[in-house]
């Protein structure tokens, strides 16, 4: 049974790859992967996180890693219940409190089907009162950007399963866009890669260590290599082969022209009064999936217009929902459209 104490407001990072959470006046205390280990024959949870990623493709047949989140949305409900009733128990420590206040981010173009599993699960792992922000809104607010202003703001928000674009202006989202193509799209497509051209099948945490360490998306930006461990499927034998940064940049070239034609749609679409504003200030990329080596040159190439990538933008979107508890009063969270108004005192 849970004990509440006032005072514990929470924001939650929800991600296909990595749940962030947010203690109001406390800061970003967690940060998991968004992998939970479960024993098929009792059903029950053996690991959370991290201590639960490394077990992804190690394990034997009765235990199972994983990911309870695609796409950016929750694909297996009651996992997603326990890994979140996890965290938040690991993140406010020993003391058995709960949060009256729960901020979940979401993707912008999420169904009322995939918001209410959300606010569902959210409830049924400790939270009072649930209310739901958009991604991109609350990156842009966790960046630092004023969205009061009617200023046009554009904000890219590259995460594991979602790559949220928005336009902001007064405290709301103008045009929006949200694909399901971003970090773990990526590390799909090196494995494909790797497996045509050298007949050789690696796992994803191989693939993102190669994304990491060599992967560049504009030419001319790396020239590394990297020795790569995997199983020859000619042979059935283990096998090494190196795989060069122009291999990775090759392999990425379809996610990542996708991401750069949904940002132009967005800007196509752009009212030409805040588009003249994102000329004149630049586009704001947020999310783990922005750190990708020169993926700011490519947008910046194809759309003509300045990046910029977030300081700590892996925490944007939880520091986000941070800035919006600590200003609750501030605001009226509607949960209609999703969107937080800014109002006036």
């Amino acid at each position: 049974m849970w004990f509440w104490r006032m005072g514990t407001d929470m924001g939650i990072d929800l991600g296909t790859a990595t749940v962030l959470v947010y203690i109001k006046d406390k800061g970003v205390v967690l940060k998991e992967p968004s992998v939970v280990a479960i024993d098929k024959n009792t059903n029950k949870v053996l690991a959370v996180g991290e201590e639960a990623r490394q077990m992804i493709g190690r394990t034997p047949g009765n235990i199972v890693a994983v990911r309870p989140l695609r796409d950016g949305v929750i694909s297996d409900y009651d996992i997603t219940e326990k890994m979140l009733k996890y965290l938040i128990r690991k993140g406010v420590g020993k003391r058995r409190i709960s949060a009256p206040k729960v901020l979940v981010c979401v993707p912008s173009q999420a169904t009322e089907v995939e918001k209410r599993a959300v606010m569902d699960a959210a409830r049924n792992s400790g939270a009072k009162t649930v209310y739901l922000i958009e991604e991109p809104l609350a990156a842009a607010i966790g960046a630092g950007l004023d969205i009061s202003q009617p200023n046009g703001s554009m904000v890219v928000d590259i995460g594991g399963g979602t790559a949220d674009i928005a336009v902001i202006s007064l405290g709301g989202v103008v045009v929006r866009s949200s694909i399901k193509v971003a970090g773990d799209r990526f590390d799909e497509a090196i494995i494909r890669y790797i497996r045509s051209k050298y007949k050789l099948m690696i796992g994803d945490r191989t693939a993102e260590e190669l994304k990491i360490a060599i992967g560049s998306a504009f030419k001319g930006l790396r020239d590394l290599s990297m020795p790569v461990k995997g199983r020859n499927l000619i042979t059935g034998l283990p096998d090494l082969v190196d795989v060069t940064t122009e291999e990775i940049r090759m392999a990425l070239q379809e996610p990542i022209r996708i991401i750069a034609d949904s940002v132009h749609s967005v800007l196509e679409r752009t009212p030409p009064e805040l588009a003249a504003d994102i000329i004149e200030n630049g586009i704001l990329m947020t999310g783990g999936g922005a750190l990708l080596h020169g993926l700011d040159k490519y947008i910046e190439s194809e759309t003509g217009i300045a990046v910029h990538i977030a300081e700590d933008s892996v925490s944007c979107v939880a520091n986000g929902t941070g800035k919006v508890l600590n200003a609750f009063e501030k605001l009226d969270m509607s949960m209609l459209d999703m969107e937080v108004q800014l109002i006036e005192k």
